[in-house]
């Protein structure tokens, strides 16, 4: 009988346990009805916050379970304990174990993060957070690629998440791209193939199932695939040497599942169907040419490019004839699975097309154990997560990622006394409080009469007046941006008056630096700023790196993975720590 609870992540139980696995698969599909077999392809959108067993958000939990008889879900929101309790009692609901997905590529802390309590303004704990994953580029170390996978696997497993959808493997060679930008490693094809593989292989040695996306490769494009269909115009050669080798080096790290992308190449299809439809990438060059026979998963099917174009049985229907295994976040997905078993009926799809499907998803979950347990020992989780070995992994690549452009004053590291007045002014998006928390508290270590300032998309001219004016009297100005990659927002862009005031700043007499926690490629938009580095995200861990660097309380040697305003890959001053002083 299987066991109560999961063994820890790494352990050799879990290692051993896809050995018995494949009979119970097999055993398994042949007990499946139809209806059962259609439902193991689905696999909708939780939330993972608490929700009382009465409530409307737990009966639509419980109807995907017993009534759609899906084969698992996608879980994002919610503390590691709450997250881990609601999964436990879905498992405890479905006749076949559900193999549990989430988007972890930064960390388990990318969707399962301390929040800011609002009343208190007192931060929460969550998981572990990573930078984003060009910062482990600008690191080029694959050993922290590998740390990062294996942390945020053991985390996930503790919570009782299977699947990361992680690493993304998309080489971000379009500065303009509104959608990957910095989840990418970079744009260097072979710098992204050897860190993807390290990542995968952190991941799957501790039991869980790495996700290589967007495949056929999602980075050169100016388009958000959640807004529309983005067009990708290149050539076969240019596809092998670029898009697709980090996809080939990760299959041959024994990669569990891929996860497609909503974009449309020509060169592959002969017409402007999105790849996710596309037999000819799924099957011909995915399955066939590349030899890959792990999960293909569909990146979100509400995503606009694929589920304006057809109706939301038919999207599914052809997403399945071209050769995936895993529908993700069906819009409509009673829809999603009676057109799909309406077409078995037809013979339109045959039912041994079906079965090949269901016995790789049922194998996957017999590698990650789920015919041996189910449930995470809640009792266990804080063991595994958010611990203290997992957060300083994740510091040491922030500290490690921090990278220079130009300081052509030279005002790196600074040398101010602790009575000088600096002021730090911090552009952020309205919602986002956290945003400056981290990076002023590390600043006013050594500034006791640190200045302070807020801006966001609402604020104005006058507003951004106010603070030049205030600038103008300090001795310096720190300017952080934190604009970054927002699902559906389309853009990666500051808006003009804020574009504007980095200029004047720039301008003024005073010296001042400005610092990107998030898109890096902001500075081609301003090349008068004299002093520009890079923190890659704005995560705790990479402001307070970010404030550690620019005081000199650490060595600079972030090298850049991408071409950022004429500044090539790999290009960064290498900036020694400073002695320590009485300042």
């Amino acid at each position: 009988p299987p066991e109560r609870f999961a063994p820890p992540p790494g352990v050799e139980a879990r290692r051993e346990a896809w050995y018995d696995g494949r009979d119970w698969a097999a055993r398994t599909l042949e007990t499946l009805t139809l209806e059962e077999k259609v439902g193991q392809m689905m696999m909708p959108f939780i939330f993972g916050d608490f929700a009382p067993r009465g409530s409307r958000a737990a009966a639509r939990a419980r109807a995907m379970v017993e009534d759609h008889k899906v084969g698992g879900v996608i879980v994002s929101v919610g503390s590691p304990t709450e997250v881990a309790a609601k999964l436990n009692w879905l498992q405890s609901l479905s006749s076949v174990p559900l193999l549990i997905g989430s988007d972890l590529e930064a960390g388990a802390g990318f969707r399962f993060d301390g929040i800011i309590h609002v009343p208190t303004n007192i931060p929460l704990g969550g998981a572990t957070r990573f930078p984003a994953l060009m910062a482990v580029g600008a690191t080029g170390d694959p050993g922290f690629a590998y740390e990062m996978g294996r942390v945020t696997a053991r985390e996930a497993l503790a919570i009782g998440v299977h699947v990361p959808f992680a690493p993304v493997l998309d080489v971000n060679n379009n500065p303009e791209n509104p959608v990957i930008n910095v989840r990418s490693f970079g744009e260097d094809p072979e710098r992204v193939a050897t860190l993807g593989a390290a990542f995968v292989r952190g991941i799957q040695e501790q039991g869980a199932i790495a996700t290589a996306k967007h495949f056929p490769g999602h980075g050169d494009t100016g388009v958000d695939s959640h807004i529309a269909l983005p067009v990708i115009q290149v050539g076969r050669e240019r596809m092998d040497a670029v898009e697709l080798k980090p996809f080939r080096r990760a299959i041959g790290s024994d990669l569990g599942a891929i996860m497609t992308a909503h974009i449309t190449v020509p060169e592959l299809t002969g017409d402007r169907m999105p790849a996710t439809l596309a037999p000819a990438v799924m099957t011909d060059l995915l399955r066939g040419e590349m030899g890959f026979d792990g999960l293909i998963i569909t990146d979100a099917m509400d995503m606009a490019a694929v589920d304006r174009a057809f109706g939301r049985g038919e999207a599914t229907v052809r997403a399945i004839e071209a050769g995936a295994d895993v529908i993700l976040m069906p819009p409509d997905l009673g829809a999603a699975r009676s057109g799909l078993m309406a077409a078995v009926r037809s013979g339109r799809v045959s039912e041994e097309r079906i079965d090949r499907s269901v016995l790789r998803i049922l194998n996957a979950k017999a590698r990650v154990g789920l015919h041996r347990w189910r449930q995470v020992d809640l009792g266990r989780v804080a063991e595994f997560v958010g611990v203290e070995p997992h957060t300083a992994v994740a510091q040491a690549v922030a500290e490690r990622s921090i990278t220079v452009l130009k300081d052509e004053r030279d005002l790196l590291p600074l040398l101010g006394t602790r009575s000088a007045r600096v002021y730090s002014v911090t552009y952020r998006r309205t919602n986002d409080i956290r945003a400056g928390r981290a990076f002023n508290a590390g600043l006013r270590q050594t500034y006791q009469r640190l200045g302070t300032a807020y801006v966001d998309q609402n604020s104005d001219a006058d507003d951004y007046e106010a603070i030049l004016a205030r600038a103008r009297g300090s001795a310096l100005t720190i300017l952080s941006l934190h604009v970054g990659v927002r699902t559906a927002s389309g853009s990666v862009a500051l808006p003009e008056p804020a574009m504007d005031f980095v200029k004047a700043l720039a301008r003024s007499s005073r010296p001042s630096i400005v610092v990107a926690f998030g898109n890096p490629y902001l500075l081609s938009e301003f090349p008068e700023v004299g002093t520009y580095l890079t923190a890659w995200s704005g995560v705790p861990v990479a402001e307070r790196a970010a404030a550690d660097a620019i005081l000199g309380r650490i060595a600079v040697t972030g090298r850049t993975p991408t071409r950022i305003a004429g500044f090539d890959v790999g290009h960064g001053l290498q900036i020694p720590r400073k002695e320590a002083s009485g300042n």
